[in-house]
């Protein structure tokens, strides 16, 4: 059974020709296939489109009506396909959903997204922070970026820079409670403790050989990795955080780094976007940006 676009572009078709036969010819089918659209049309409508005589058709009064009407639409049916079809890559109008942590959206993502503004006004963004995974699919998410890892296949994700963990604190914390000499010395000492928001529970410390410490008693608990380097810059606590929020403070002296011998593998920062559908371009060309930005180390620094 023919659906009704196809039976209003034989219709057509057959509107401007003298025979059925004509207008199959023209259309490339056989003449069968153009009577039984005419007679699907006619009990749609329930209305005659054509009268027939042995020698030809002619059109009723209801048809040509019809016929005008039917071109108009397909007319801008075809222009609604053609029009996106060849849409220039410039032409970038529409809105770009993003996810990102909280820090690094603040400190990398919104740079980025700002030049992009700039030079593209006709995109918007939808920026949301949340250090929770995203389900980007669900969420209607266009792009998303992570720290950690992303193993789901409904995904594309790319890995554009490392993030090494470090353990730091201040020199007047130090002076004043010691130097840690090794990890279970932590236990003795103040350390600060980074609540995961979706659990309750405070995220371990990472060391190498797969080795976790969860503090004893931190002397400082927050669920906001920015507030935590507060505290940690303030001589409240010990704390171990990742590269992007440390290495300023690391190289001006005003946090130290502690136990390097045991710092653990760089975790990685990726960019994602769900793999299922075409690409706008809109959306490709902020992807791209995104990677080639947040790859560059001067932007997201790996290493004091």
């Amino acid at each position: 059974m023919l659906n009704r676009m196809e039976m209003l572009r034989i219709f057509t078709v057959a509107a401007h020709t003298n025979s059925f036969r004509e207008a199959a010819s023209r259309l490339g089918v056989s003449p069968q296939s153009v009577t039984r659209a005419i007679k699907e049309l006619e009990e749609l409508f329930g209305e005659l489109l054509f009268h027939r005589s042995t020698r030809q058709v002619q059109i009723t009064a209801f048809g040509a009506q019809l016929a005008e009407q039917a071109q108009q639409t397909l007319s801008s049916f075809d222009q609604l396909f053609q029009r996106n079809a060849q849409q220039p890559v410039n032409d970038l109008a529409g809105r770009v959903r993003i996810t990102a942590p909280q820090a690094v959206g603040r400190r990398f993502v919104m740079p980025v997204l700002g030049e992009l503004m700039n030079e593209y006004p006709q995109i918007d963004f939808d920026l949301r922070l949340s250090d929770a995974m995203t389900d980007a699919v669900d969420a209607q998410i266009d792009i998303g970026v992570r720290i950690g890892f992303i193993r789901d296949r409904r995904y594309i994700a790319r890995a554009v820079a490392p993030i090494p963990m470090f353990v730091v604190a201040s020199p007047e914390l130090l002076a004043s409670s010691g130097t840690p000499t090794s990890i279970d010395a932590l236990h003795e000492l103040p350390t600060s403790a980074l609540v995961d928001r979706s659990s309750g529970r405070p995220w371990p410390w990472y060391f190498a050989g797969d080795r976790h410490l969860q503090p004893a008693k931190p002397s400082f608990t927050t669920d906001d990795q920015e507030v935590e380097l507060d505290a940690v810059l303030a001589g409240l606590a010990i704390g171990q955080l990742p590269s992007y929020l440390v290495l300023p403070a690391l190289r001006s002296g005003a946090l130290l780094s502690l136990l390097d011998e045991h710092q653990p593998p760089p975790w990685e920062l990726f960019i994602y976007r769900p793999q299922s559908g075409p690409v706008a371009a809109r959306v490709r060309l902020v992807y791209d940006r995104l990677n080639e930005r947040l790859g560059d180390p001067s932007l997201v620094p790996s290493t004091p």
